[in-house]
């Protein structure tokens, strides 16, 4: 629409074919009274047709007075806009195109033929969306499209998408209390990565106040009658469903446009057509643009239009729309160099950024930072708070591996990427990187890293392979280089695993040797039927190598204690690189042996321990069940040594401004372990995942903290899982502990209670999530284990208590 608004205004001859009866399909099944975005806000706009932010009604009724077009289902605009002589056929809809440049032939479906000299293809991929893959996918539950939210009352009704399109009808569903819809959306990530930030806070506002339920890290299993079953990180769950709106996405038109003899970027599903800067297909005289473009955004689209329109009028001077802003972001950068220069590096050079047109390319550096270093500089420093990546489009850097020695370093060089640890774990940096010559670098913003892995299959594929390359070499090291490892990396496999899922079946006889990337795994043996409990695997460990080297079957079950990823290694790559690196073959059979030696002491003694064998289990089980599976530090209370004192309260209330991060009595008991409400530091803190102020980090110990920039959302206590997490204001000042023990100032050690808070305290002080720091920046360690005087408060990392030492300890105890 708005390409033939050019061409009207310019006198070109022209004809606007809509396949539907209205003109915009994309904007006229928006669902009704939608508030429409003008995003990015710093874009000028070129069209000749005018949009701004407004209600999908508001924008129809002003492009129709436009294209001169009345149409009953939308109120028609009253302002004195201009009409265009715009030639517009609608119920158009193209069967085929042939011929080429200057005499192309299109056939309606009508039987219609239109001829052209150039094509522009702005089809969009909305016709083509994404269907549910799980059981029950073609149930009449299921709708892709929403057109009128005020149709549905009292339904319970399930929105399957985390971008734009699928929070908007949630929130749309939710809006009127007077429909008593209870409206639930799916995010299979922990973010939403995906959407637009200004429809992300009114998710989560709508969250706070109770209107929809969110379910991040969530996926459909199946659909059945009445109700869904749902993936959830902690394994199935099944919730009533009367309605299911689909809103996963769409994928170009690919076979309507290969048709023409257009290429694309790649094999991959989701690519898009190979385009020229102005918007030339590999055909020549046919451009594409809008989201077949890649690009989306209604007021990118329109400028598109404006722009292709331009060029071919022989405007070839033009520069797009965000020329001015690229030109300002690219200043710092060295040699004068345009715009197209610095795109064409990065493009050709950072290998997360080859499957992107573009188009994609210049969206992407609008969300995204470019330096320069000189040698030597600083990019971060070890244990600096970070999520974003850093591409390097020229030059290399140094990683310093040896704190102690900053000239012990290992390059990472031009093309490659680094921070992708702090990306992935949102752990802290976990070393120091120099600029090792001149560089320039893309530093990539958290949630743009995040966008891009998601919509760029090419850019997931780079991601993962250098992820996984780094995380071999640091894992098994020997001196190993990238090129040792290539043939592993190059077989790699990522697999997520759902909670309680078997990742190795015992006596089974596959040879793949499998990483734990995420979450963690639990080791079990059958004994006289009955499962024992062997280890716990963390993220960072191996498993499954021994039947890689001596071809036994597998003596253990591997399974998932929480939603986890691994990574599959084949099993024969594995065995020769271990032929090729003896000291690495050496490391691997010594931690088999000690396996082996494992399994045979419960081979030689099961008929001696059969009752602590199984209390062992079950309580490792019950401790995997309160978040000991994806948990790096956790309070444990031994019930046989407490004497409920409340030390540990007072002492964690009075190194916290008085307020106690735990709750001794809260939690549950299984045999002598209590678990309190505390913190459990998680190796992937769900907490972390919608902070807009980026509040939450962890610090150098792997202690998960709350800073003071915490603006009280409460998105962090909504997302834990453990309920370990308050909303309380900063409390006032107590009189000293003198004081109260001459004067009875105050209300003594511990917290306060709440009225001695309400009481003394600044009424307009608001409310901050508080959760356990483990005490950090505090000498002598966690204040409520320094404080129990009989030993029976203790702090433990999952992977040293839940072990077969444990077992054999009580044993022989």
């Amino acid at each position: 629409m708005s390409a033939a608004g050019r061409a009207a205004a310019l006198g070109m001859s022209h004809v606007l074919l809509e396949k539907t009866d209205h003109i915009s399909d994309t904007i006229f099944k928006y669902q009704k009274g939608k508030h429409v975005m003008a995003t990015p806000s710093n874009l000028v706009l070129r069209s000749d047709m005018l949009f701004d932010a407004g209600k999908r009604e508001t924008i129809l009724g002003i492009w129709n007075k436009h294209c001169g077009i009345a149409d009953d289902r939308i109120p028609p605009c009253e302002d004195d806009l201009p009409t265009y002589e715009i030639n517009v056929k609608l119920d158009a809809e193209v069967a085929k195109v042939e011929g080429a440049k200057g005499d192309f032939t299109i056939t309606l479906k009508n039987g219609e033929v239109v001829r052209a000299e150039t094509i522009v293809l702005a089809i969009g991929t909305q016709g083509n969306p994404n269907m549910l893959r799980c059981p029950g996918s073609d149930h009449e539950m299921i709708q892709y499209q929403l057109d009128d939210p005020g149709e549905y009352f009292d339904e319970h009704i399930t929105v399957v998408g985390s971008g734009d399109a699928g929070i908007e009808n949630a929130l749309g569903l939710a809006a009127d209390d007077a429909q008593r819809n209870v409206v639930t959306i799916l995010n299979r990530r922990d973010s939403f990565a995906r959407a637009k930030a200004a429809n992300v806070a009114l998710l989560e506002e709508a969250e706070r106040d109770g209107r929809i339920s969110v379910r991040r890290e969530t996926s459909p299993k199946e659909v059945r009658d009445g109700e869904m079953v749902l993936e959830t990180r902690d394994g199935e769950e099944t919730i009533r469903c009367d309605r299911i709106i689909a809103r996963t996405g769409s994928q170009p038109p690919r076979g309507f446009v290969e048709a023409m003899g257009i290429a694309f970027t790649s094999e991959e599903r989701g690519a898009f057509p190979k385009l020229s800067p102005a918007f030339e297909t590999t055909v020549p005289g046919i451009h594409v643009i809008g989201a077949l473009a890649g690009y989306p955004l209604i007021k990118h689209c329109m400028n598109q239009g404006y722009d292709v329109i331009e060029f071919l009028n022989g405007n070839t001077d033009l520069k797009p729309a965000d020329e001015p802003i690229l030109s300002e972001k690219f200043a710092v950068l060295p040699g004068d160099h345009p715009v197209d220069h610095w795109l064409d590096v990065f493009g050709g050079n950072v290998a997360i950024f080859a499957g992107l047109s573009p188009l994609q390319l210049r969206e992407l550096m609008l969300d995204s930072t470019v330096h320069y270093y000189e040698p030597g500089d600083v990019i971060f420093r070890r244990n600096e708070p970070g999520s974003s990546m850093f591409a390097i489009a020229q030059g290399s850097v140094a990683v310093e591996i040896n704190p102690n020695d900053p000239s012990v370093t290992v390059p990472i060089e031009q093309g490659s990427i680094f921070g992708e640890v702090g990306l992935i774990s949102g752990r802290r940096r976990g070393s120091t990187i120099r600029a090792a010559d001149q560089v320039v670098a893309i530093e990539l913003s958290r949630n743009a890293a995040l966008k891009l892995i998601a919509t760029s299959p090419e850019a997931a594929d780079a991601v993962n392979r250098i992820a996984i390359e780094r995380q071999l070499l640091q894992m098994f090291g020997s001196g190993l280089t990238p090129q040792d490892i290539a043939p592993l990396v190059e077989a790699a496999e990522i697999m997520e695993l759902r909670a309680g899922q078997v990742l190795i079946e015992e006596g089974a006889d596959d040879q793949e040797v499998y990483i734990i990337r995420r979450g963690s795994m639990i080791v079990e043996k059958d004994i006289g039927g009955r499962p024992v409990f062997l280890s716990y695997l963390p993220a960072g460990s191996y498993v499954g190598e021994m039947a890689a080297i001596d071809g036994s079957s597998r003596t253990a079950t591997v399974k998932a204690a929480v939603k986890s990823e691994a990574i599959r290694l084949p099993g024969d790559r594995f065995a020769k690189l271990l032929d090729r690196n003896p000291a690495l073959r050496e490391k691997a059979l010594a931690e088999m042996e000690g396996r082996r030696k494992t399994n045979a002491f419960i081979e030689s003694r099961k008929d001696q321990f059969e009752d602590v064998v199984d209390l062992y289990s079950e309580t490792a089980q019950f401790l995997v069940d309160e978040g000991l599976g994806e948990a790096t530090d956790v309070l444990l209370i031994d019930e046989k040594l407490c004497v409920g004192c409340d030390n540990c309260e007072r002492a964690c209330a009075d190194a916290h401004e008085g307020l106690s991060r735990l709750d001794r009595e809260a939690g549950r008991t299984y045999a002598h372990l209590h678990v309190p409400t505390s913190c459990r530091h998680c190796e992937h803190p769900h907490c972390m995942a919608d902070c807009p102020p980026n509040a939450i980090k962890r610090g150098p110990d792997g202690e998960v903290v709350i800073d003071d920039t915490c603006i009280g959302c409460g998105n962090c206590q909504r997302n834990c899982p453990y309920g370990v997490i308050r909303m309380d204001p900063k409390p006032p000042k107590k009189p000293s502990l003198f004081s109260w023990l001459l004067f009875g100032a105050g209300p003594g050690p511990g917290e306060a209670s709440y009225s001695w808070r309400k009481e003394h305290g600044d009424p307009e002080q608001p409310k901050q999530a508080i959760k356990c720091d483990m005490c950090s920046g505090i000498k002598g360690g966690p204040a409520c284990v320094r404080a129990c005087p009989t030993g029976a408060a203790i702090r433990v990392s999952p992977d040293k208590f839940l072990t077969f030492t444990k077992l054999t300890e009580d044993i022989d105890s």
